[in-house]
């Protein structure tokens, strides 16, 4: 009876913090589009620059979106408790904040000093686009990653650790918990993300406000929307086909800017129906399960 209770028990915990995780993720996509309006009722020219926050968000949640696979799978990896999760999660979301904000001022004045890196970008957004829809998921060797290498040379790691601390002082010594290397993964993980999604909304919009207020909304609501999704992400598993189409889209709208402006309408309404068609495909035909 005990053994049934405690089932009981932790079901009905696993429903609340779903059910609280939904909430929240509500909260920030709802916050995400008063921004939106605001934009379009302050901002000059804001109809266009609303129009390029909710494109840029868009592509920008749904990066997200495929970056939970890859969240789930450094957490299985490194054996990271329920309970540890969103601590990591915290620091991995500040500190993905400010990288993104470095990576998108350096790539808006990349542009500027060089206009041609657009064509650059462009090509990376194809390769990006080809590696999503097409690449073999391939397993996280952590041992392999030059970051952790360079932390296992030049620091001293405890590999027995079963506390929530990223740092613990034993016999005057300063070690590295299990839960530090697995952040280093995560930020790890984050910069190739960056490398891909920072030159699609570059695609978008130049302008620096709306690239680094629209990335802000969508890191914001990462670490509530993991776990609102991270019971359910195989129910998204053709999303990543619309979220390549959409990248190439916006590798095609870089090559072709110098050109031909396409409407952002049109970019918007291409970003929202690809996105919709996926999510649908994937409800249907659910990933049979093994």
């Amino acid at each position: 009876m005990f053994y049934i209770d405690l089932y009981v028990t932790d079901h009905r915990k696993d429903k609340v913090g779903i059910k609280s995780s939904l909430i929240w993720s509500g909260i920030w996509i709802l916050t995400a589009l008063l921004f939106n309006l605001l934009i379009f009722l302050f901002l000059e020219d804001g109809h266009q620059k609303a129009l390029e926050f909710l494109a840029g968000y868009l592509i920008e949640k749904s990066l997200s979106v495929d970056n939970l696979f890859v969240f789930l799978m450094i957490f299985n990896v490194m054996n990271i408790k329920d309970v540890h999760q969103p601590h990591i999660l915290k620091w991995g979301i500040i500190s993905a904040i400010v990288m993104r904000i470095i990576f998108i001022l350096a790539g808006v004045a990349l542009i500027k000093i060089f206009h041609p890196i657009i064509y650059i970008f462009g090509i990376l957004l194809f390769y990006a686009a080809y590696k999503m829809a097409f690449g073999n998921e391939k397993k996280i060797d952590y041992e392999k990653n030059p970051f952790i290498k360079f932390i296992k040379k030049k620091f001293r790691i405890i590999t027995e650790y079963e506390g929530g601390k990223f740092f613990i002082k034993n016999g005057g010594k300063i070690f590295i918990t299990p839960l530090f290397l697995t952040l280093i993964l995560i930020e790890s993980s984050d910069i190739v993300f960056a490398i891909d999604s920072i030159p699609a909304i570059i695609a978008i919009t130049r302008d620096p406000f709306i690239i680094i207020t629209s990335n802000i909304f969508a890191i914001l609501g990462l670490r509530a929307l993991y776990f609102a999704l991270a019971g359910i992400v195989d129910l998204f598993i053709y999303l990543k086909y619309g979220v390549a189409i959409i990248l190439a889209y916006v590798g095609i709208k870089m090559l072709i800017s110098d050109y031909y402006t396409i409407p952002i309408f049109y970019s918007l309404l291409f970003i929202v129906v690809c996105l919709a068609i996926t999510i649908i495909v994937s409800l249907i035909h659910k990933k049979p399960s093994s």
